[in-house]
């Protein structure tokens, strides 16, 4: 195995900061639990809309100004968003995320199950939060990995009832932007060794700024530190299919990027970013952005971008 496609892999399992080995085999169930793996923050002193009795919804504002649900990255899980919730609390925003299958505290966590389940659950948890918060705001929002699953639940078949998808670093480094002998080594190595492990280390690429944050990362038990070849295969047809989607996404769109992410290339948000519709986008760039936005050094500017652009949302409806 030659030292460049080593690094190609490595650079992908970095999506969530990882080594690679197999975990055990078992098969993945046609349903995801929801239940216990959902973590939500709500603004003090609000309730959802579902809660709410006839007197309350005429004389009091009791409901979020707007609601999120939030996708993490690759071999992360729900608990990304921590920081993000607690300054959405204090905007009066409520925020909900969930471990996606097979990351976090799933069962069989490290398989990869599949770009149309991963859609599909994307769906299930917008219909619920739809339930409870009726015509609440609602933006999902996507970070790399998680940015894929939005954009490609958005264009599929069934329409996703949200007002707008967040984009932050979002995984689409798919088509002319890998090599093609690179996706050829990487298919021949997921059919012939799907569990053929490689690990990262001594690569000189950092997907934050904020040591203190990468280092309580690396060192949480839910955080996947092992990754099959075959789920990175995975990961990387579902990029191929995001990238493909661009042109059909018709919802508001918030693009954020940073100028020195080294996990998604520079090239490839540029690529995604010009298939979009100019008239429904917005696109932010950060000169000291890195990878992991919403968790860097400078995330508070992120989250005051992100706030206001729902701000500017909710005035033009």
């Amino acid at each position: 195995m030659t030292q460049w496609f080593c690094g190609m892999i490595a650079t992908l399992c970095l999506m969530g900061l990882t080594a690679c080995t197999s975990p055990p085999d078992a098969d993945i169930g046609p349903e995801i639990r929801l239940a216990g793996i959902w973590r939500h923050w709500q603004p003090e002193g609000t309730r959802p809309t579902a809660m709410m009795d006839a007197d309350e919804g005429r004389h009091h504002v009791v409901s979020p100004k707007a609601v999120i649900l939030a996708l993490h990255g690759f071999n992360d899980y729900s608990n990304a968003f921590q920081d993000f919730a607690a300054f959405c609390r204090e905007q009066n925003i409520a925020v909900h995320a969930y471990d996606q299958r097979s990351f976090g505290s799933t069962p069989d966590r490290g398989r990869w199950p599949g770009s149309d389940l991963l859609v599909a659950d994307l769906h299930a948890a917008v219909r619920r939060l739809r339930t409870i918060y009726g015509d609440r705001p609602l933006y999902v929002l996507g970070e790399s990995m998680g940015g894929a699953v939005a954009i490609v639940a958005a264009t599929d078949d069934k329409p996703l009832d949200v007002d707008g998808l967040i984009l932050s670093a979002p995984a689409v480094w798919g088509g002319r932007h890998m090599n093609s002998f690179y996706r050829l080594t990487l298919w021949l190595t997921s059919t012939i060794a799907p569990g053929w492990t490689l690990s990262p280390s001594g690569l000189d690429i950092w997907p934050s700024d904020n040591i203190e944050m990468l280092r309580a990362y690396s060192a949480d038990p839910l955080v996947i530190k092992v990754t099959r070849t075959d789920a990175i295969a995975g990961l990387v047809e579902l990029m191929d299919k995001a990238l493909a989607a661009a042109p059909e996404l018709e919802q508001e769109i918030l693009l954020l990027a940073g100028d020195k992410d080294q996990i998604v290339p520079t090239g490839a948000i540029d690529d995604f970013a010009s298939r979009l519709n100019p008239t429904t986008m917005t696109t932010i760039r950060y000169p000291d952005g890195f990878h992991m936005l919403l968790r860097d050094l400078q995330r508070e500017n992120v989250y005051a971008d992100i706030d206001a652009w729902i701000d500017r949302g909710s005035a033009d409806r």
